[in-house]
């Protein structure tokens, strides 16, 4: 009788980091073609490619319950589905609060925000794909260092755009909205910084 196949979580943790990209991928091209009276459609294009992150996290705990030895520790895998899927999720609360809040135009920083984020879920997505070779991979490492540099960038980034906005604008309105965003925004920067370090950690614990 044949054995039966073993499920492969490398792959499926990389297939949750796609939908992470895509929907970074959506968010730059939301902002930089901003029309607030498109939102609901974007929004909705957004959920979707978050339901289908979810039926995959899912999908993969399901299998990961029955399974009886896995190439890494279940809690591991678990953790790191947990992780990639709140990118996603982070992702579109963004155009959540943007649409909440009747945002009328974009700040530049936002569009720089995007920016970072796409590149972090890119990065996520070459980490991912090197994560099985972990044991002797030194691309790992690289892009664990990249992503961390990206984190790093949007910190600045968060504390460049609070300073323009509060000192700029007299409209506390205005104020109290985009404070939210940008602490969303930076909050996406840094759950990609969360699954490196899961990453990161899985590497010294299994080495």
């Amino acid at each position: 009788m044949a054995r039966k196949k073993d499920y492969d979580y490398f792959d499926m943790l990389a297939n949750g980091v796609s939908y992470a990209c895509s929907a970074a991928e959506m968010l730059c091209e939301d902002l930089q073609h901003f029309n607030p009276e498109k939102l609901p459609q974007h929004m909705e294009e957004m959920h979707k490619i978050e339901h289908s992150a979810d039926l995959s996290k899912h999908d993969m705990l399901e299998k990961l319950l029955k399974e009886f030895i896995t190439s890494i520790d279940r809690e591991d895998i678990s953790e790191l589905a947990d992780v990639i899927d709140d990118v996603t999720d982070s992702l579109e609360d963004v155009l959540l609060r943007m649409y909440m809040y009747n945002i009328p135009n974009v700040r530049q920083e936002a569009l720089q925000f995007a920016s970072i984020i796409a590149q972090c879920c890119k990065e996520m997505k070459i980490l991912m794909e090197e994560f099985p070779n972990f044991r002797k991979s030194r691309k790992l490492r690289e892009s664990i260092i990249e992503i961390n540099r990206l984190e790093e960038e949007g910190d600045k980034l968060f504390t460049e755009a609070m300073h323009t906005l509060y000192a700029g604008s007299v409209n506390p309105i205005e104020i109290m909205t985009w404070t939210s965003l940008y602490e969303q925004l930076e909050h996406c920067c840094d759950l990609c910084e969360d699954v490196a370090d899961v990453v990161e950690r899985v590497i010294l614990t299994n080495s």
